[in-house]
């Protein structure tokens, strides 16, 4: 699949440690996201994630079947071998994961790479690089990434945005409060966790976020 920037719109990130290591709520609950519109799907097993390799590929198939099903991306976190597996559509790289480079070495024309950016050095180095996205954050507080680098606000994102010669997807304590002044950076959509899979009403909160375009 070939990586459109509107892809970025609606960016869910999680894994079965986001819905209390509950393989079966993880799967209906990203479903149900991407019946309600979602634009693409991070598939990230992290931190307390309680599945070996095997269930992280068996669960990773069934999340290529719904993508298929809803015509969205299917990326892996931090995962070349995983992704290769299931094959994903994209991988997306921290700067505390395997090297970039590295990546796109391995995944070749395959897939598309997402790279995670949060200094105006590591921005430069990404306008070098023939990545598809910037993922910079955390923007706000957050609990999801227990791993999270202090929150930098809009500010400092907007600079990361005129910086980058790549769109940016802006990740990290986002809610429905905050969303439409985080998009207002300039940001090419917004990537989140909790403010999905702990919504009361996943699909209203999709629905909205969407209306923000």
């Amino acid at each position: 699949m070939q990586f459109r920037e509107e892809m970025l719109h609606c960016y869910l990130v999680g894994g079965t440690q986001d819905v209390n290591h509950d393989p079966k709520r993880f799967l209906n609950d990203v479903s149900v996201a991407m019946d309600s519109g979602i634009t693409a799907f991070q598939y990230r097993e992290k931190g307390t994630s309680q599945l070996n390799q095997e269930q992280r590929v068996q669960l990773g198939l069934k999340l290529r079947r719904l993508a298929d099903q809803h015509h969205i991306p299917l990326i892996v976190d931090d995962d070349v071998e995983l992704a290769q597996a299931i094959n994903a559509d994209g991988i997306h790289v921290g700067q505390k994961d395997q090297r970039v480079e590295q990546v796109l070495a391995a995944v070749g024309n395959t897939m598309f790479v997402g790279y995670s950016c949060n200094q105006p050095a590591q921005i430069e180095h990404a306008n070098q690089l023939p990545v598809a996205y910037v993922g910079s954050g955390p923007i706000f507080p957050t609990s999801s990434k227990n791993d999270a680098d202090p929150a930098m606000g809009l500010e400092k994102l907007h600079e990361l945005v005129k910086l980058s010669t790549h769109p940016i997807v802006a990740i990290g304590g986002i809610t429905e409060a905050n969303m439409a002044q985080t998009l207002a950076a300039g940001v090419a959509g917004l990537s989140m966790i909790s403010m999905i899979l702990q919504s009361a009403d996943i699909q209203k909160t999709v629905q909205h976020i969407n209306s923000l375009y």
